[in-house]
């Protein structure tokens, strides 16, 4: 059959429309090879790093792997370099020391790497009926009855008097035992049920189910507590008062898997935001082997899903501290590196989801396999908190893009009265320089599990190394 000749207004339209493209539509064996590779690594990484304390880990370590040494006050650097700067064990910023002046401007490639999750108050334990619970302070905007009824690990550290530290991992295991919150039956639910959804589970109700056998041979009253203590006491030497210093987390306790017949998306506990995170870190890491034209900042920050403050948030002096101290040891002068700089924000954006078509304006919103989004604004109604990127770094941003052959899109997140969000990118761009939201379109956000593409995570990754390129 003979191949049929495109029309004057199909050619027309082929050059002057705007569409998105599914980037797996037309992919080829070597380009789907390489996507299901990096993905495989990338499940790796979701399931050794489910809280920031663990992201920094994961990220200390592979910088060590591949060249990278500890920051340190009063060097001299030069290009070529590799440095990084551990906050604290819970944000991290890594330094690529390029070819040209500094004062020329960096490339900062911005992520978080806390994640909506369920923290233990201070003093969280106590027995009532048979049980012991923890109480809990949910972290971040989550729809908490999606928390209950999940098997749940527990995951942080114990900070002891005299400086010793514990850390804890416990649910990841097969042999590990979970943690639970409770739900009410549907049988008993009709009340539960008649209400608006933010109250279905109260805050105070994410009581987690820690045990229910009593101390040996003891019948008294917080005999099952005393036997939950004895076990921590034995195991961990711990006793009550050390949960006052202690940062204990409950995350959930299933792997990343891969979704669909077709294994073309991951599910995962945390892609909001380790889907830009990990791409980030691995270009950072890549664009290190050569010595690159401008110095290179990763970020990897804490905090953002609380508002970003505290000395690891993005909101912290930390970072700016160590980029002061590396302009003073190399004469630069520090107003000119921010005001020349140019920052990827990478965060994640609303996936078009057709189950729920009525929040999203389709024009304008993400879609699954459609490569890596750019958005202009986020923000809330009329543009709330935003950053607004300028149309000129806009344009900027499409050329590096366009120029690598990555696969992006555009869009916001939602239709402009029905709710919006915030990312770290209005921080930077207070310090006066030009910064653009880019991130991974993802199905349920914040639930304890959400989904992402795979294809679009290595755009991602594409996107990252071809800015770190520039």
């Amino acid at each position: 059959m003979a191949k049929k000749t495109k029309t004057e207004a199909e050619l027309l339209k082929e050059k002057l429309f705007y569409e998105r493209k599914n980037a797996l539509s037309d992919v080829t064996e070597k380009s789907e090879k390489e996507i299901t590779e990096y993905a495989e690594n990338y499940k790796k990484f979701l399931d050794a790093a489910k809280t920031e304390r663990e992201s920094v880990e994961f990220a200390i370590n592979y910088a060590k792997e591949n060249g990278f040494k500890e920051f340190e006050y009063g060097k001299k650097y030069k290009a070529g370099d590799k440095i990084y700067y551990n906050n604290r064990d819970k944000s991290i910023y890594l330094v690529v020391i390029g070819k040209e002046n500094i004062e020329k401007g960096v490339s900062i490639a911005a992520a978080h790497i806390d994640s909506p999750r369920i923290d233990l108050k201070q003093c969280p334990l106590y027995e009532d009926s048979g049980m012991a619970f923890f109480k809990t302070h949910y972290y971040g905007g989550i729809k908490k009855y999606q928390w209950t009824a999940i098997p749940l690990a527990l995951h942080g550290t114990i900070a002891l008097k005299g400086g010793k530290k514990i850390d804890l991992s416990i649910g990841e295991k097969q042999e590990d035992p979970v943690f639970y919150i409770t739900d009410l039956l549907p049988h008993l639910g009709k009340d539960q049920m008649a209400n608006t959804g933010s109250k279905i589970i109260k805050g105070e109700g994410l009581n987690i189910l820690v045990g229910s056998k009593p101390y040996p041979g003891e019948k008294s009253k917080d005999s099952i507590k005393l036997n939950i203590l004895s076990l921590l006491n034995k195991e961990y030497g711990i006793t009550e008062e050390d949960f006052i210093s202690a940062e204990l987390s409950l995350v959930p306790a299933e792997k990343a898997r891969d979704l669909g017949f077709d294994r073309s998306m991951i599910c995962a506990y945390g892609h909001d935001d380790r889907v830009c995170s990990y791409p980030i870190l691995t270009a950072a890491v890549e664009a290190s082997k050569k010595t690159p034209k401008h110095t290179l900042i990763t970020i990897l920050a804490d905090k953002e899903e609380t508002g970003s403050n505290g000395n690891t948030g993005m909101r912290s002096q930390a970072f700016d501290d160590m980029l002061r101290e590396i302009c003073v040891n190399m004469g630069a002068n520090e107003r000119m590196v921010y005001a020349n700089s140019r920052c990827l924000s990478a965060d994640v954006n609303a996936c078009y989801d057709p189950n729920y078509s009525e929040v999203y304006e389709a024009k304008n919103s993400a879609f699954l396999n459609c490569g890596v989004c750019v958005t202009k604004f986020t923000g809330s109604g009329g543009k709330s908190s935003t950053n607004d990127a300028s149309a000129e770094y806009m344009a900027e941003i499409r050329d590096i893009l366009d120029n690598a052959e990555v696969s992006w899109q555009t869009g916001e997140l939602g239709k402009v009265d029905q709710g919006g969000g915030g990312t770290v990118a209005y921080m930077l761009a207070q310090r006066n320089i030009e910064t653009v939201d880019i991130g991974v379109p993802v199905l349920s956000m914040h639930a304890p599990y959400e989904v992402i593409s795979k294809s679009d995570l290595f755009s991602a990754y594409k996107a990252f190394s071809a800015f770190f390129a520039r």
